[in-house]
């Protein structure tokens, strides 16, 4: 289970805010806060789907620890203490089996014999996937294809292994994949998606080879850009899981980094952008953990002293966030700006760091980055 960052609850958002998101069950603001419920002794995540209490009978906490320690006990449906987005008990024979065989072609009785509703199956990956457990099973089968073809095999080999009857069958699966025939996509580089479970909630990263080239929040509306963005900036496709060795790096890192045991990440990244925007997100590299920096410090740091605005813009194009710390970007007054994740994200994540308020300090740091 991932560590829980260290934050209290005076960092939440107003009451009257937290109300709202709660009655909403916006899942936004998973990561943000715990609803704990007084009547009950109780505690949800802020989208559970139970009933709504009365608001004078909720209280709101930081942390599924503190209401822990404010004697509440977890809510069976919801299940506040695992982390968003982790694969849950019930489907591990089903992860496990996907992992072991990535070429295999899955059908609903599998998943009876594994003692699986196929419902309930369909209803998890596309929550938390966005597609059906059956369109994620045939996407990870041709990445599996493209990366044998790309090895040197054959167009009719790949497509049988990938379980496929036909190599008919297979091209036009295969375009509807990737947008091409197999042989056009065979120098393509694949893009190995999934999602990390964090304090903050869900998050996707992916990665190339052995870099990682995205990393944003699951419930950012930028992501469906984002993604565009990536294929179109390394020509590559998208192909979801894969458990690389960078994105299992990552997730070691990152729980390192959320209990207060890590301050500078080594994981291997490689971006693309305008030079202007990669000088802006080299200087954010060079920002310390628990420093801040205003957009006009960064501005006068890459030798455009009057490009403030362009430097905000170039900031929230950042694609990798946390690691790409844009989040360590604040108002010259000393003040929270815009983040994508989401200013209280942006809050936790200075309070993880121990960051100050206002910019200070002047410490240079390195990290593995890679671009073009």
């Amino acid at each position: 289970m991932s560590a829980t960052a260290r934050v209290s609850s005076s960092s939440l958002p107003p009451r009257t805010e937290l109300v709202r998101a709660y009655m909403a069950g916006d899942e936004s603001y998973e990561g943000i806060f715990i609803t704990a419920v007084k009547t009950t002794g109780i505690f949800c995540r802020p989208a559970c789907p139970a009933r709504k209490p009365k608001p004078e009978n909720v209280e709101f906490y930081s942390t599924a620890q503190e209401a822990l320690f404010a004697g509440f006990r977890p809510c069976k449906r919801c299940k506040p203490m695992e982390p968003e987005g982790a694969s849950p008990e019930w489907l591990s024979p089903l992860i496990s089996g996907i992992e072991a065989d990535p070429t295999r072609r899955w059908r609903n009785q599998d998943l009876r014999e594994l003692g699986l509703d196929p419902v309930r199956v369909a209803r998890w990956f596309t929550k938390h996937h966005n597609m059906t457990f059956h369109a994620y099973s045939r996407s990870r089968r041709l990445a599996a294809a493209l990366s044998h073809i790309q090895q040197g095999d054959q167009v009719t080999t790949a497509a049988f292994d990938a379980g496929y009857e036909s190599v008919s069958a297979f091209n036009d699966a295969f375009r509807k994949f990737a947008g091409s025939a197999p042989r056009a996509s065979q120098n393509a580089p694949v893009a190995h998606v999934d999602r990390i479970s964090t304090p903050l909630g869900a998050m996707v990263a992916a990665s190339i080879g052995g870099e990682l080239v995205l990393f944003e929040f699951a419930d950012r509306r930028m992501l469906p850009t984002q993604f565009e963005r990536l294929s179109r900036r390394f020509g590559c496709l998208c192909a979801p899981g894969g458990n690389s060795r960078v994105l299992q790096q990552l997730r070691r890192e990152l729980d390192k980094y959320f209990a207060g045991k890590l301050r500078d990440f080594s994981v291997p990244l490689r971006v693309k952008g305008t030079p202007f925007q990669e000088s802006v997100w080299n200087a954010l590299l060079r920002i310390p953990c628990g420093v801040t920096r205003s957009y006009a410090d960064i501005a006068r740091e890459i030798g455009r002293p009057t490009a403030v605005r362009a430097v905000a813009r170039a900031n929230g194009d950042n694609h990798i966030c946390i690691l790409i710390p844009c989040h360590r970007v604040i108002g010259s007054n000393g003040t929270l700006t815009g983040y994508g994740g989401g200013l209280w994200r942006k809050q936790r994540l200075l309070e993880v760091e121990g960051a100050p308020a206002a910019a200070a300090g002047s410490a240079i740091i390195q990290t593995s980055l890679a671009i073009g």
